[in-house]
């Protein structure tokens, strides 16, 4: 290689040698002309290297063109900018990446380079480097260049792509690379979204290439799992069945299986509740409701691990066409296959099939016997036995029917044997036809023929089976024989569905060809015929399940179709229609009265107006228009009126419909009642609102709605469950204006999604975002592919406002309680401790001394003050803190605020007070009080977050951004000179962030792939990469997967749970828990329940640590209930609060009440005004009736007959909370001498152990109920918990003790464990028992499913038998923990 490979410096560049040049650095392009020249010299040094080589150079002629330079090769001769090479570099070195490593590729003097990326860790100086980003094929070509320096920038161009496609890079880029970025670069990750590899583009590929390894590696350690329990099922255990698999082994006997399984739960099943669950689920029970079909690879390879267990191979081919999984296959076999032919791991221990009977009814008992020999299940020969009195011969009737007619029910079959017994009676020729039969048999059969009663005879066969004859029993049917079938009966030591369907087939084949003529000879001699062949191919079980036991339900999945909402009509654009010119006449008119004059001088005085022309031009000529306007342009109320009006003047009055979101109702509110004003008109005409719970709106006549954003995705959300429906839920509306854009909420990013999937379906469909912020850029780029996107920028009209930091008011209000707590951060002190006592204590005194002080300065000026507060406990405090100054007119301001209190800070104060008004940051934007000249802000503010160490979305205080408290600033400024008091310092404000990270990226996403869901969206993180900050592709994944746990979403599509859970505005296990109470008539208990966890436990734990205070303390919550968990203490205390209230107990009485027993009256308060919302809301979604009240005893009964069912109360708390589930371990049991015996002792609290999926062990908080429990109620082995906090140890807290059967009914996945173990639930909690207990309740969740589901079709209405039958035995399995009465 040659040590010199540019020129010297200030020489004649010369044209360089056709060699590999790959090695070659280059500088940025810009070569340095120095005077004097000794080109030829180094001509000459070139050659002679050349030469020194082997390889001649090229004449060059003297007047040949020159060979350009790198920049002019790569970005043309005009470029001044950058190279691609170089901007990957200053990329990477932002990102304190490594430098680019380029690996080069030289095909016959074409070239082409690849990119790989690498990061080392300073501290540990560990590299991590990713695998190389590749060019893709679609690229290949325009990759292939013709030097190495092109490849090499070519890689650079897309690697930079690759990682900072969501920047605005393309704009330093050369033209041909800002043309590709922008062209087949975009269009590739378009299409690479579209297929789930929107991973490919992540910002930090370090960070998702960890969680995607994490994931293969738990994936590979998940597999190698599963791989190992097939290969232990085949080989460690007996797996042979009844009569079945020769080759099938057993397992070694020095090999301990129970390992591990000595100490868990045992689970039993009674009797009696087991039959009552089978006839439930032999009548409703429905396999692969979705329809969802293996392939042929899943399929056969299901077929093969599921024959190794030990079933046969034609039942598991039968299975695999019905069922979705191998799960599924092996819960159908359970239920469909014979005790006699199933593996022997499956059935319980020393447990022998066929009848087993203690009885003291021998005749009973030998019938039974009788009937089951023919292969009938036992159960269902005693239900048939019973109800027909004890007649053998009817129940035998009754049987067969069943077995020919499956889909025949009970009540028919009972009626049709009625007629045929009455006509039986009355026919003296039907039994000497029997009687002649009868005798031609015996004559034929001699001694293979008896007749142990006049209306039965037995056949041997000329059919042996080990050995042994095949005995054909025949009763004399009911009703006219030979006209009908007789009932006949086989006996025979083989699997009782073969026996079954050989009588099946024979009595089918007697029906097509024999009737009308005596018969058994012909049955017979088709038997002898037929039944070896049946032997080997006896055909389907589910052909004869309804003789077998608990399903005979052979239809097809039912998928129960979505309801859909109200169709809207389209919009017809044609001009000039009678109700246009209407509406016309009616604007003109209004234009020419005075207080229509009046409000236009108010509306031209607003910088928004002299823009009017401008922003109606723009919204006609574009799909998009992106309005951005300061606080007090008048945006938000002018500029829908321009848009209205310009329809109405054009004659299109009748199609407008403009539909303005707002993020809160206050806004919501305030604006609709502005614009109507300023229109002469009344809120619910022209202008109207939609808020959750309240709405006034005419349709048709009402022309521009203000909603909040929620309700419009409620409407988007409920139109059906297709992008067709969600398309058509906008049908009417003909302009959608996003108001606030810049918030960037996730109700407002996800709505965004929606919109943009929509314009490119509605080309006359029109979105207008409005901004407080400039920051259009981001949002025109998301819409740049749709249509047109305008930009109006309007100019804000606000008055100068002076800043007061926390120093400057300090020392002007004289404030001498926070010394200590103002200290400028002067000498070098972390930030954290400097900000703690101004961020984290709030001074109340201080505030009231701030607005004193502006209050002293107004004097006689008018003009209110506004305090920018964190949260609603905050704006309670300060107003009790200003409560102190009579001249004061102090306002709350917040969210929760009923309506008609959130409009009471408009009005002026009364005369002789000042309007001081505490609000949360809903007072930033949309809303606009006129008269405030002063604000204090606390630059404070409770951000939605996820608390990941109790999986809860909580309110987290935090410092507002730069760009809140700016919008904060500017509401001193509306109607004069103002100022703004920070409570804050300079460097505080300094530190904070300049706009808040879009929630989308901050927040869990159950509740948002859930609503995604619901609007039929099957790949929810493919949807969610389209949106204007996508999230990390873990965090949807680990939602999606939160999701399946909590029974919202069930193979990839959502459940009736799912579907109810969607349209309840409150966290997912609170609105799980209302739907479950709902169901199961424990309402007003789940309403309370939920309404405590939104808000907190209304006891006041005691800050005496002392042992006699704490025991004071633990007694009085244990009167109200005892060792029933945290919940229900709470529900109890606060339902003897509530009925002393409704009693109309004085208040004083009941603070003194609340005192006593230690209940803090304000929670209790906050607990009734949650339960009134969630109830509102279960209304609005119709899941009951509007008319219900807790106080009207016809609608209250219904939903609450189970109120007081702790058991019940405690199985639906751990049902919603699940996965937040722990195991309790008890110690070994020790005993006492006592006088009768030795007497069992309870374990101390310490000894007891609790543990979780997540962590292993846990430990309950000191301050739960459970803390010091020793023992738990009904056979309690598990705990749910709603938090789960770490400090010293990790702690849970709100826990609910609760039985296994309540685990089994309402938590996750149930898996047959098939080494005949026991149960596995969720992957990792073990149950001792029986297989087919697990077949059967998850059976019986997929039927409670659909009850669920009927309640989405036909909302409000009560349950029907059917579904009540399903809700009683779920309901009777968890209050016995599975035993009978």
């Amino acid at each position: 290689m040659p040590n010199k490979p540019h020129a010297p410096r200030g020489q004649k560049k010369t044209v360089p040698p056709e060699e590999d040049t790959s090695y070659i650095v280059f500088d940025d392009g810009k070569g340095k002309k120095k005077k004097g020249g000794n080109a030829p010299n180094a001509a000459e040094s070139s050659k002679t290297e050349a030469k020194a080589k082997g390889k001649a150079p090229a004449e060059q002629p003297a007047d040949a063109p020159k060979k350009p330079d790198t920049r002019t090769l790569i970005a043309g001769a005009s470029w001044t900018g950058k190279l691609p090479v170089a901007l990957l570099s200053e990329y990477f070195q932002k990102q304190k990446w490594n430098k680019p490593d380029y690996k080069m590729r030289n095909e016959g003097g074409v070239y082409s380079a690849h990119v790989v990326i690498s990061k080392t860790n300073p501290k540990t100086r560990e590299t991590t480097t990713l695998p190389p980003i590749h060019i893709p094929l679609e690229l290949a070509k325009k990759a292939r260049q013709p030097s190495a320096v092109e490849a090499r920038n070519f890689a650079a161009a897309y690697t930079l792509f690759r990682v900072a496609s969501a920047k605005n890079m393309h704009m330093m880029l050369p033209p041909t690379y800002k043309d590709l970025w922008k062209g087949e670069f975009n269009d590739l990750k378009k299409k690479d979204e579209t297929s789930g590899n929107a991973w490919m583009y992540e910002a930090d590929p370090f960070f998702g290439h960890v969680e995607r390894e994490k994931a293969k590696e738990a994936a590979a350690k998940e597999r190698e799992k599963k791989e190992r329990a097939r290969v232990e099922a085949a080989k460690a255990h007996n797996l042979t069945p009844g009569m079945s698999t020769p080759n099938a082994q057993g397992a070694p006997p020095s090999r301990n299986i129970l390992k591990g399984w000595e100490r868990v739960p045992k689970i039993e099943l009674g009797k009696r509740t087991r039959k009552q669950a089978e006839r439930l689920i032999r009548r409703d029970a429905v396999w692969n409701p979705n329809g969802i079909l293996m392939d042929v690879n899943t399929r056969n390879k299901v077929v093969e691990e599921v024959t190794n267990l030990g079933f046969r191979r034609s039942h598991v081919e039968e299975a695999c066409e019905i069922c979705k999984d191998r799960e599924e296959v092996i819960e159908w076999l359970l239920i469909h296959v014979p005790e006699d032919d199933l593996p022997s791991w499956s059935l319980p221990d020393g447990y022998v099939a066929g009848v087993s009977m203690a009885s003291s009814n021998l005749k009973r008992e030998g019938a039974i016997k009788r009937l089951a020999a023919a292969g009938y299940a036992v159960e269902l020969c005693e239900e048939a036995y019973d109800n027909q009195g004890g007649d053998e011969r009817k129940a035998a009737s009754v049987l067969q029917a069943h077995l020919l007619q499956p889909t025949d029910s009970d009540e028919e079959i009972a009626t049709d044997l009625e007629h045929l017994a009455i006509e039986e009676d009355t026919d003296e020729a039907d039994m000497d036809s029997w009687e002649e039969e009868m005798s031609s048999l015996g004559a034929i059969y001699d001694k293979l023929f008896s007749r142990p009663a006049p209306t039965m005879c037995r056949i041997e066969l000329d059919i042996k089976q080990q050995g042994k004859r095949l005995i054909l029993q025949v009763y004399r049917p009911f009703g006219p024989y030979p006209a009908v079938l007789p009932i006949i009966t086989f006996e025979a030591d083989i699997p009782a569905y073969i026996r079954l369907s050989i009588i099946r087939k024979a009595l089918l084949h007697a029906q097509e060809n024999f009737l009308g003529m005596p018969m058994i000879y012909d049955i017979v001699d088709w038997l002898q015929q037929n039944a070896r062949e049946i032997f080997k191919n006896p055909g389907r079980l589910t052909d004869v399940s309804a003789g077998l036991s608990a399903d005979h339900q052979t239809s097809n999945p039912q998928i129960h179709s979505k309801s859909k909402a109200r169709p809207r009509r389209p919009i017809d654009w044609k001009p000039a229609t009678p109700q246009s010119q209407k509406l016309l006449a009616e604007w003109e008119a209004k234009q020419k009265t005075p207080a229509q004059q009046k409000m236009m001088a108010a509306r031209q005085s607003l910088p928004a107006w002299r823009l009017r022309e401008q922003i109606v031009e723009t919204v006609n000529q574009c799909q998009v228009t992106i309005i951005s306007g300061e606080t007090g342009s008048g945006k938000s109320t002018q500029s829908v009126q321009f848009v209205l009006d310009d329809f109405i003047q054009r004659q299109l009055g009748s199609v407008a419909n403009i539909v303005c979101t707002q993020p809160r109702r206050i806004s919501a509110l305030g604006l609709a009642d502005r614009v109507a004003d300023e229109r002469c008109s009344q809120v619910g005409d022209e202008i109207g609102y939609t808020i959750r719970g309240e709405s006034k709106q005419r349709p048709g006549a009402t022309k521009i709605t203000f909603v909040t954003t929620g309700v419009l995705l409620r409407r988007l959300q409920t139109s059906g469950g297709s992008s067709d429906d969600v398309v058509a839920a906008l049908a009417d509306v003909s302009h959608v204006v996003v108001d606030e854009v810049h918030e960037r909420s996730l109700d407002t990013d996800f709505l965004l999604v929606l919109l943009r999937d929509i314009l490119r379906r509605r080309k006359d469909l029109k979105v207008i975002l409005m901004s407080a912020t400039l920051d259009a850029d981001v949002f025109e780029r998301y819409f740049h592919d749709v249509g047109p996107v305008g930009r109006v920028e309007i100019q804000g009209r606000t008055y100068p406002v002076q800043d007061w930091y926390m120093d400057d008011i300090v020392h002007a209000t004289g404030f001498s309680g926070a010394d200590a707590e103002v200290e400028e951060d002067r000498g070098g002190k972390p930030l954290a401790g400097n900000l703690m006592s101004v961020g984290f204590g709030i001074n109340y005194d201080l505030i009231a001394e701030t607005v004193h002080y502006i209050d002293q300065q107004l004097g006689e000026k008018d003009g209110g003050i506004l305090i920018f507060l964190p949260g609603t406990m905050e704006i309670d405090r300060t107003i009790q803190a200003l409560r102190n100054f009579s001249n004061f007119h102090a306002l709350p301001l917040h969210a929760s605020l009923l309506p008609v209190e959130q409009k009471r800070v408009f009005p002026p104060a009364p005369p002789g007070k000042r309007k001081i008004i505490a609000a949360t940051n809903v007072a930033e934007t949309s809303i606009t009080i006129e008269d405030i000249v002063a604000v204090i802000d606390t630059g404070r503010v409770k951000e939605t977050s996820f608390d990941p160490q109790n999986n809860m979305v909580r309110l987290a205080e935090t410092w507002a951004s730069r760009a809140a408290c700016k919008q904060r600033r500017g509401r001193a400024g509306r109607v004069r000179a103002g100022e703004c008091y920070k409570l804050y310092t300079r460097n505080a404000e300094a530190k904070m962030m300049e706009r808040p990270e879009p929630e989308i990226r901050r927040v869990p996403l159950e509740q948002l792939c859930l609503s995604i869901k619901a609007m039929g969206v099957q790949d929810v993180s493919n949807f969610l990469a389209s949106a204007l900050t996508p999230p990390e592709s873990t965090a949807v994944e680990g939602a999606v997967r939160l999701l399946n746990q909590m029974g919202a979403i069930a193979d990839d599509e959502l459940t009736a749970l799912g579907r109810h859970m969607s349209m309840i505005p409150a966290d997912l296990r609170c609105g799980k828990l209302l739907v479950y109470g709902a169901t199961f008539g424990c309402l007003e208990a789940a309403l309370t329940i939920s309404s405590v966890l939104t808000a907190r436990s209304p006891f006041l734990s005691p800050r005496e640590r002392d042992a006699e205070t704490r025991n004071e303390f633990e007694r009085i919550r244990s009167s109200f209930s005892n060792n029933n968990g945290d919940l229900l203490i709470d529900l109890r205390a606060y339902e003897q609060w509530s009925a002393l209230r409704n009693k109309g107990v004085p208040a004083r009485d009941l603070r003194s009440w609340c005192a006593t027993n230690r209940l803090s009256s304000q929670t209790l308060f906050d607990i009734a005004s949650n339960r009134s919302q969630y109830l509102s809301s279960l209304k609005e979604i119709s899941f009951i009736p509007t008319t219900y009240s807790s106080n009207n005893p016809q609608t209250y009964g219904p939903y609450n007959k189970q109120n007081h069912n702790d058991v019940l109360i405690r199985a639906l708390i751990a049902g919603s909370f699940n996965p937040q589930i722990a195991r309790i371990q008890l110690p070994d049991k020790k005993f006492a001498a006592g006088i009768a015996g030795a007497v069992e002792l309870d374990p101390s609290a310490r000894e007891i152990k609790y543990f979780n999926q997540e962590n292993g062990r846990i430990f309950v908080h000191p301050s739960s109920s459970l803390f010091s429990a020793q023992t738990f109620p009904s056979n309690a082995a598990f705990i749910a918990y709603f938090n789960k906090m770490a400090t010293s140890k990790i702690f849970i807290r709100d826990l609910t003790p609760f039985n296994a059967y309540s685990l089994l009914m309402f938590a996750g996945d149930i898996r047959v464990d098939t080494l005949g173990r026991g149960l596995v639930v969720d992957d990792w909690i073990r149950l001792r028992g029986w297989a087919r207990i697990g077949v059967l309740v998850s059976r019986l969740r997929s039927m409670l499913d659909r009850v669920l589901e009927g309640k989405v079709r036909e909302p409000g209405r009560e349950l029907s038998e059917r579904e009540g039958d399903v809700v009683d035995v779920v309901r009777g399995l968890v209050e016995r923990d599975g035993l009978d009465n």
